[in-house]
């Protein structure tokens, strides 16, 4: 039997996984509003949905929600990923799978194929957590 590297075919999903991969790296010139949706620095959720900024921080650290730099060294944090003021179950499961935060986000707000055209965020949004996390595998 011939692997897919000795043959020269790339394994399943990297295909999807480089278009992602390319279809956002025009992001960097983007401005984040303009591609992440809505988002808010650590002061407006301590405020308005009433999560202290340790606890942000550390499920930022534990990678239980997608931070996104924005200038040197600031975060912002999309608001769709939150329900109730905690991030949606999934989150860290995608985040497992896609390493970039910027390159996860962007695939949990777009249609995916992988998951019939539909958008990744509001499946976990309404408890489809096992076949986001899968699909978030086949394209990482």
């Amino acid at each position: 039997m011939v692997s897919d590297q000795a043959s020269g075919r790339a394994p399943p999903g990297a295909g999807r996984l480089q278009n992602i991969a390319e279809r956002a790296a025009g992001l960097q010139s983007m401005l984040l509003e303009d591609w992440a949706g809505e988002v808010a620095g650590s002061t407006y959720l301590e405020e308005k949905l009433r999560i202290p900024r340790s606890t942000l921080h550390r499920w930022q650290r534990r990678g239980e929600v997608v931070a996104l730099r924005k200038g040197g060294r600031k975060h912002v944090f999309p608001l769709a990923q939150f329900v109730d003021g905690r991030p949606v179950l999934g989150i860290s499961d995608v985040l497992s799978a896609i390493a970039n935060p910027r390159l996860a986000w962007f695939w949990l707000t777009r249609p995916a194929p992988e998951l019939n055209g539909r958008v990744p965020i509001e499946m976990l949004r309404e408890d489809m957590v096992a076949d986001v996390v899968r699909a978030a595998r086949t394209v990482s």
